[in-house]
């Protein structure tokens, strides 16, 4: 199905017109098979969330933005899904911070790496890191999935990722990096492991991030360091938890949830 046919009145519109646009770059060798199942699992934590952003996500958010802003050299990782689903909010973020993207990949192939790539820069990115880049390999992580860019990833002292592997965003945390991960799964291992955790959809996320960056490029450097000092991740994550309870339990009373 075309996006077009899906009447706007419809009550999923914006689900359908997602999982279409993952079929899509599925189909154009963007998103690989195993990041349709990672969709369909964000998906239903969403549902539980109520579909919308939350604050503890927008705290995250802000938290992320400031640290973009303050770092020595920020990085955004981006995947073939983040890229599916937010591509053009990416692209605006980084060139309007002037930060640079990395295509970075668990399932690695260098022909997919250059797709995104060029998908990217047709959007209008003016740095991206992937296909033609000095490779190095990170030492705490085996496997081709533990290369990066020597000028991406790898200098980086702020990395921001979504839809992450565990492991990968372990690593980077065990190489003195601060890592920011979107994830719409807090028992995840990439949510439990990030620094700072954003637990909203990846488009939503991003949406949000750039209306946050349009107000905090007016901050001084003090008044963003004083937002990321009082930042606490295992609150954050607590309060994802305890909204999916409250979301849960008001539908273990209620049953029914719909109106017919």
């Amino acid at each position: 199905m075309n996006t077009d046919e899906i009447p706007k009145t419809h009550p999923r519109y914006q689900s359908l017109v997602t999982r279409e646009k993952l079929v899509e770059f599925f189909n154009k060798g963007i998103v690989v098979a195993h990041g349709l199942v990672a969709q369909g699992r964000g998906e239903a934590f969403d549902y539980i969330l109520g579909e919308k952003s939350h604050d503890f996500a927008l705290e995250a958010e802000k938290v992320s933005v400031a640290y973009l802003l303050i770092s020595n050299y920020p990085i955004i990782s981006v995947n073939g899904n983040y890229a599916a689903l937010a591509g053009e909010e990416i692209v605006k973020i980084s060139n309007s911070l002037n930060i640079p993207i990395e295509v970075n990949l668990f399932h690695r192939s260098e022909d997919r790496i250059k797709k995104i790539e060029t998908y990217l820069k047709d959007l209008g990115a003016k740095h991206v890191l992937g296909s033609e880049c000095n490779k190095i390999k990170l030492s705490n992580l085996e496997g081709p999935r533990g290369m990066v860019c020597e000028n991406g990833i790898y200098k980086a002292d702020f990395v921001l990722l979504a839809i992450e592997d565990g492991d990968r965003t372990q690593a980077l945390r065990n190489l003195g990096k601060k890592v920011a991960a979107i994830d719409l799964n807090p028992f995840s291992r990439t949510a439990q492991s990030a620094h700072i955790t954003i637990v909203d959809e990846a488009q939503r996320a991003t949406k949000n991030m750039i209306k946050i960056s349009d107000e905090f490029m007016k901050l001084s450097k003090c008044d963003l360091l004083k937002i990321t000092e009082t930042y606490d991740n295992k609150s954050i994550l607590s309060r994802a938890f305890n909204r999916m309870f409250i979301n849960l339990k008001e539908a273990y009373e209620k049953g029914i949830l719909i109106n017919f």
